[in-house]
């Protein structure tokens, strides 16, 4: 008789599970990445080319390229003075003055492969802060047979 009476007594079991605690994980990570989210975006957007897209052969007549020199020099190829380093002040008037006329105008950046890294994104950062909404950068493409 114990034995029954114990059966009787013993409540069914329940086969629901709690979600509440998953909410609030949930949640959590929601704020997380609405926080996060607007400091990843920030830096210097590039255009790096795909290894299936095809590129430009060369850079269009319309776009304007600032070239760094090994020295690290600013040279653009807009004005008479093309062949003359310009400063960080000077490239950003320049390119100013191009994107107010023309928005869409692509902005491409030709680096030595000897010049300091920091150089080349200060020049895209200086086109950015001109208003360029795309900076491309050009290379050369690998020989046949070299990885």
């Amino acid at each position: 008789m114990l034995k029954s009476s114990r059966r009787q007594r013993r409540r069914p079991l329940l086969a629901e599970i709690n979600i509440v605690p998953y909410i609030d994980v949930m949640l959590v990570l929601l704020v997380i990445f609405m926080v996060t989210a607007p400091l990843i975006t920030m830096g210097v957007k590039v255009n790096l080319p795909q290894e299936k897209a095809g590129g430009l052969a060369s850079p269009t007549t319309e776009s304007v390229v600032i070239t760094v020199d090994a020295s690290g020099s600013y040279f653009i190829d807009i004005g008479t003075d093309k062949h003359l380093p310009t400063g960080d002040q000077a490239l950003h008037d320049r390119l100013k003055l191009v994107l107010d006329h023309k928005r869409e105008t692509p902005i491409l950046v030709r680096a030595d492969h000897r010049v300091d890294y920091g150089r080349v994104v200060r020049a895209m950062v200086i086109a950015q802060t001109a208003g360029a909404p795309d900076v491309g950068l050009i290379t050369v493409p690998p020989e046949r047979g070299n990885p």
